[in-house]
């Protein structure tokens, strides 16, 4: 099996700590921004369209993802401490949220550039597949969301998981986290082909 003690922390000065998870999310707009610059490129398109869009979609990935980790796995918790939404370094987004944000910001985005949401939405789509791999890894470098234990040899122990007990965390588990990321990194492979096989 292989045993995973990964520090979720790159570094720590004080109070301050740089993790792993959020500099793989940053990456996946980082990415996300480059493949998209390249797309409007090609397509002949005003590439100042890009930083507008950028904002719209940070913005609503991060107040999407923390408010839909608020508000559907602790919503009591957090309506009884509304100003503990905003500290999100604490932790806690969920993906679904982010979700939701992406397309109200998309279509917010679409209308006021006099641009087919459709149109958005598909190139949007190709990066989110890419963005969707580096924060399942940003999860492993978490030890969260693994899946159920098992006895393949490349189980994983995660010593540092806080969902488990501590006799639990000598147990290997399934690397769901790998799985979806290798999963999403294929679907990105696939779009890409196909959005130049489309577009010469």
């Amino acid at each position: 099996f292989i045993t995973w003690k990964v520090d979720p922390e790159i570094f720590r000065i004080g109070n301050f700590a740089v993790r792993w998870y959020g500099l793989l999310f940053a990456m996946g707009f980082g990415f996300g921004y480059y493949i998209i610059l390249n797309f409007l490129k090609k397509e002949k398109m005003p590439v100042k369209l890009l930083d507008q869009l950028t904002t719209y979609m940070v913005i609503a990935t991060v107040i999407g993802a923390r408010l839909g980790h608020c508000l559907f796995y602790q919503p009591d918790y957090y309506l009884a401490n509304p100003i503990e939404i905003l500290m999100v370094w604490q932790g806690g987004l969920a993906s679904h949220g982010a979700a939701i944000g992406i397309l109200l910001a998309i279509y917010i985005f679409s209308r006021r550039n006099k641009i087919s949401f459709w149109w958005t939405i598909d190139r949007i789509v190709l990066v989110t597949a890419l963005a969707g791999f580096f924060i399942r890894m940003g999860n492993l470098m978490n030890s969260e969301i693994f899946g159920d234990q098992t006895t393949l040899p490349w189980g994983f122990i995660f010593v540092r998981a806080n969902d488990l007990s501590a006799a639990e965390r000598l147990l290997p588990h399934h690397p769901t986290q790998i799985y979806e990321a290798l999963c999403y990194l294929l679907i990105f492979a696939l779009l890409i082909f196909i959005y130049y096989k489309k577009n010469g």
